[in-house]
């Protein structure tokens, strides 16, 4: 998908399509959950393919590669036939489709991959121009990464900013002063320039980090703790050194004498342990790669031998401004500020949030102590039939409040046991804080829609409904005393806009998300439950 395979063509399923839109088009559709190890075994095979064609191959993420083309195309006559070179020997060897393009600079040569083009040396600038400021997320090669440009274009649409010649437009000196180094590294994206500029400087050595199997590995249990180890002795010898590096080659050799190698870019700066982790994960998907057999190359043997070398290194200080971080320390101080909150409250006074499986968003949140490692209570990778549509949630509640949803008659809305809803949606109320002069003027009138006297929570004003999706049923342990039963619904509430996500909407379309504050008179999106013949709210969307 990064590189621009056009994946599910053939069955009219075009990449990014909506989960739920894809799976009524295709009902035997089969959805996988996000796996980056998956896909950089997977991805090794496209690898290994491209190297019978050209040398110096580097794997961007998963899906996408970069290859310096100068010299390759010289060999095989001109870009067009390195191109379908490459193409052929993936079809081949990889046994799958893939796109290829060439351009000056990072996102211009992505964006020429996706569209299968050449775009002339110098016109990169132009041929970029005319493509929307969200194009840039495109280059971002790490999640945070791609979240901190998904910042940057939301405030730029928000500015009248929409296209790449808009942006570049604006003075360097401007850009830099509002959005920072995320901003400089924007425009030197959309202007087609590299990743960074080159730089006069001298060549300092590479430093290597070797480890040597006691008995040849042939399991990948094997390798995840000699990935850690490895990729913590090389974070350790650079820092010892007052260095860092932007590409780190990998090297392992067999039991029958084969050499293997694999270069990886790293752009992660000098967080605190972001070098380790993320080299980490990468020196393990690629062993892992190699000895499961889905590298094209050498047949699958035992490793006895790793090698992690850093390449271009620079001294601390002299690299050119990382866009994800810098050397200020800053998320070390947060670590040391954290434990030591913990250490006056206690091992469970910090807790930190990661997903997990379940059917609501809020089965689908575990917490831990800050530190705790710990498997999962419920597999993410397991079917969870039922479960509510992505996207998830901003804002689950700790505990569900209670919520009105009523038809246009101001009638309680409700859903049978065979998911009929008895009326359309059109007004929520919210629970409001009993002080509220407002609300209880609300709770009071006649014209309000209340239901009942004046006993029972007070309800805030009505709020109007501008589209709806669901029900969705959540059955679970039907066989037991305690089995729980609800419906489902999400509801966008009309102000700010707002389609119900996961589904098809009903009612009018609008555009976006809603505000989190839930206070009955800001536009939002929520998830309301239907138990007990009761609605409650469960969770709020962005």
């Amino acid at each position: 998908d990064d590189a621009g395979f056009p994946r599910g063509a053939g069955g009219g399923l075009p990449a990014r399509h909506r989960k739920r839109l894809a799976q009524s088009r295709c009902p035997q559709l089969v959805i996988l959950p996000h796996d980056e190890g998956r896909d950089a075994r997977a991805f090794e095979a496209v690898a290994s393919a491209a190297e019978q064609v050209v040398a110096g191959v580097e794997i961007t993420r998963p899906g996408l590669l970069m290859i310096p083309a100068e010299g390759a195309a010289r060999f095989h006559g001109s870009e067009e036939a390195l191109a379908e070179a490459l193409v052929t020997a993936v079809a081949e060897h990889a046994r799958c489709e893939s796109a290829v393009g060439a351009a000056d600079g990072l996102l211009a040569a992505i964006v020429a991959a996706r569209q299968q083009v050449i775009v002339t040396p110098g016109a990169s600038a132009e041929f970029l121009a005319p493509l929307p400021v969200d194009t840039l997320a495109l280059a971002a090669t790490e999640r945070a990464q791609r979240q901190a440009v998904e910042e940057l274009v939301s405030v730029l649409v928000r500015l009248g900013i929409f296209t790449l010649q808009e942006f570049t437009a604006l003075p360097a000196a401007d850009v830099v002063a509002r959005f920072g180094a995320v901003g400089a590294w924007a425009r030197r994206m959309a202007l087609g320039e590299d990743v960074a500029p080159p730089v006069l400087r001298r060549q300092e050595d590479d430093i290597t980090v070797e480890h040597a199997f006691e008995e040849p590995a042939e399991r990948v249990e094997q390798l995840a703790f000699v990935a850690e180890q490895v990729a913590q002795e090389l974070d350790a010898a650079l820092l010892a050194a007052g260095m860092r590096c932007s590409r780190v080659r990998i090297v392992a050799t067999t039991d029958r004498g084969d050499s293997l190698e694999r270069v990886w870019r790293t752009d992660v700066g000098t967080r605190a342990n972001a070098f380790a982790k993320h080299m980490a994960d990468r020196v393990r998907w690629q062993l892992e790669g190699w000895l499961s057999g889905t590298a094209a190359g050498p047949e699958r043997a035992p490793l006895t031998s790793l090698a992690v070398i850093a390449e271009d290194v620079i001294p601390l200080g002299s690299e050119q401004a990382y866009l994800w971080g810098g050397v200020s320390g800053a998320d070390d101080r947060a670590r040391r500020a954290l434990e030591r909150i913990q250490g006056l409250l206690g091992l469970e006074g910090v807790l930190s949030a990661r997903e997990q499986g379940g059917r609501s968003p809020r089965d689908r949140v575990q917490l831990l102590a800050w530190g705790q490692e710990a498997q999962p209570a419920r597999r993410i990778e397991h079917p969870w039939p039922g479960q509510i549509p992505d996207p998830a949630p901003a804002t689950v509640l700790p505990v569900p409040a209670p919520l009105q949803v009523l038809d246009a008659g101001g009638s309680p809305v409700t859903v049978d046991r065979r998911l009929r809803v008895s009326a359309p949606p059109t007004w929520v109320r919210f629970e409001a804080d009993p002080r509220d002069a407002v609300a209880q003027a609300a709770h009071r009138h006649p014209s309000s829609g209340h239901v009942g006297g004046d006993d029972g929570p007070v309800w805030d004003v009505p709020q109007p409904v501008e589209a709806w999706a669901g029900p969705w049923p959540v059955v679970e342990r039907w066989w037991s005393e305690d089995s729980s039963r609800r419906a489902y619904m999400q509801i966008a509430l009309r102000g700010g806009g707002g389609e119900a996500h996961g589904g098809e909407a009903h009612g009018a379309e609008g555009r976006g998300g809603g505000r989190r504050d839930v206070d009955g008179r800001g536009a939002v999106a929520i998830l309301a439950a239907f138990t007990g013949g009761r609605w409650q709210l469960e969770a709020v969307y962005d």
